[in-house]
């Protein structure tokens, strides 16, 4: 019997820790808590817990918080885990506020954010671009290193002050996930990669085609519904101070869409009429064109690419589309237009390193690099001259690790600041060998400080309205492409000409074009006969 007594004892004990632990298991983050769609008086906090319904938010001015706002739970994989999702309302525009997140027994850290700007305010912000941090088994850590080591320690060291104060939002065209349909790379790798920068600043993503059109993006993020209503969060825009963000759907089955065309051509019309917007920054995940992997380009980001470049020469509003898709990074600019073409891959997934894939050498693109990163655009919202800039922070490849490099920069002003008109010198009026032909122009000059020579666009034709052109040549002063610049020692005054036919009269003129994609007028028109 005693025996038997203390079989029953020790039994109770083994038992007991386990059953006590099923009971009273506690709530847990599975993704701690992120911003979105953040505007001057509300934004959006959301978090994933493994179960528990209550949605708790405490906030306020300053760590002390004070003040509560409750949301909502719901479901997103089938199992006891909840979504959380609270909207702040009646902040203070461009203020700073604090706040903690709640679920039960289960608190998180304390957080901060800013909220936005009115337009109004003409104040000033920057923006962090990357993409294509989908999971790469043989660099499975990259998109954390891209976060801790790069974005949050780029901008501790750059600016004073915290993140919250210096970094507006996070834009990101697409691929955030190697499989958008597998529910833990959204959490391990994503959200868990990016938690201590998303908790402070709001992310803006668009869909790439690894996100595969999941449920799971839909139900982790909170973007603004201001779409075609039928296709909420397919597209959409935001607002930040003087600068509009639209977010675009290139992905099949959207593409195409010719809701998507119309919505963009109003919001563009209603863009062109607000006073406010001096810039427009646009993201799609596949490019017009890539020079390191020509199979990802789409007809659909050719025609974005238009809309954008006659709105921003119609509007004088500079306008850029960020793109990602191919794994490395790419800035160009449009020939005749205020208009940028950025890549802004890779923040993770494998590089497409140069002779990987087929590429080609396109005019528009000024530097292209095989290396991780991110972009960072500076917005200066001085009414009188309202500017952006362009910095491409790397981190280098496998092959030459870098630590936040400024691997490239760029400054875009909505005003025009002409250089002057060059001097077209010869030929003129002669009889040129169709062997040797060399147009050549005077030197650059511009009353503006720091202006320099960046472009030539060189044209000849048969007849003097320049129509059906002979030559249309357009010269950068740099192209860095498969790790040499091509345009090295070109200082753009002379450009050597071929193709022409013999005994025929011929006419031609030269622009130039400063850094800041700023064209002079044409020079006067010169002639000259082939032999």
């Amino acid at each position: 019997m005693k025996i038997v007594i203390s079989k029953i004892i020790v039994c109770s004990f083994i038992l007991m820790p386990l059953i006590s632990f099923t009971q009273n298991v506690d709530e847990t983050f599975l993704v701690k808590p992120f911003l979105q769609d953040a505007e001057p008086n509300t934004i959006i906090i959301k978090w994933e817990t493994s179960k528990g319904e209550e949605s708790i938010v405490e906030w306020g001015l300053t760590p002390k918080l004070g003040k509560k706002s409750k949301g909502f739970s719901y479901d997103i994989n089938f199992s006891e885990s909840r979504i959380h999702e609270v909207k702040l309302e009646g902040l203070k525009r461009f203020t700073e506020y604090y706040y903690r997140v709640r679920t039960g027994k289960l608190v998180s850290n304390i957080y901060q954010f800013k909220t936005p700007p009115f337009s109004s305010d003409q104040e000033s912000f920057n923006i962090v671009a990357m993409s294509d941090m989908q999971y790469d088994v043989n660099e499975p850590k990259k998109f954390l290193e891209i976060i801790n080591e790069g974005v949050l320690q780029y901008f501790n060291k750059t600016y004073e002050g915290n993140v919250p104060n210096n970094l507006a939002m996070i834009m990101i065209p697409g691929d955030l996930v190697e499989n958008g349909a597998k529910y833990n790379q959204w959490k391990d790798y994503f959200f868990n990669s990016g938690e201590k920068l998303f908790a402070e600043v709001p992310i803006y993503p668009v869909l790439g085609n690894h996100e595969n059109n999941s449920k799971f993006y839909f139900k982790y993020f909170s973007l603004p519904e201001n779409g075609t209503p039928a296709y909420a969060e397919h597209w959409w825009y935001k607002d930040y101070g003087n600068t509009r963000i639209i977010g675009l759907n290139s992905n099949e089955g959207y593409r195409n869409s010719k809701e998507q065309y119309l919505w963009l051509e109003k919001l563009l019309f209603d863009t062109a009429k607000d006073e406010t917007i001096d810039f427009v920054f646009a993201q799609m995940h596949h490019p017009h064109k890539s020079e390191l992997w020509i199979p990802g380009e789409t007809d659909f980001s050719g025609k974005i690419v238009k809309i954008l470049e006659d709105f921003s020469t119609q509007t004088k509003k500079p306008s850029i589309h960020f793109f990602g898709h191919t794994h490395g990074y790419s800035r160009g600019q449009s020939k005749d237009h205020k208009h940028l073409w950025i890549n802004v891959a890779s923040a993770g997934g494998a590089i497409d390193n140069w002779g990987e894939f087929e590429g080609r050498d396109y005019d528009e693109f000024t530097v292209t690099q095989d290396e991780y990163g991110f972009v960072v655009v500076e917005v200066d919202a001085n009414k009188e001259n309202p500017k952006f800039t362009i910095k491409r922070i790397s981190r280098g490849n496998q092959n030459n690790i870098k630590n936040n490099e400024v691997s490239d920069t760029l400054v875009v002003y909505k005003k025009e600041r002409l250089p002057m008109t060059p001097v077209a010198i010869s030929p003129n009026n002669s009889v040129m060998s169709i062997s040797g032909i060399v147009l050549k122009a005077g030197d650059f000059k511009s009353d503006f400080n720091n202006a320099f020579h960046a472009a030539s666009n060189w044209q000849v034709c048969e007849n003097e309205y320049f129509e059906d052109l002979v030559i249309d040549s357009w010269k950068q002063f740099e192209n860095w492409y498969y790790l040499e610049n091509r345009q090295k020692d070109d200082d753009l005054t002379d450009e050597k000409i071929k193709r022409l036919k013999p005994n025929t009269n011929y006419y031609w003129r030269v622009r130039y074009r400063d850094q800041n994609l700023n064209w002079s007028d044409w020079s006067q028109t010169l002639t000259f006969k082939t032999e």
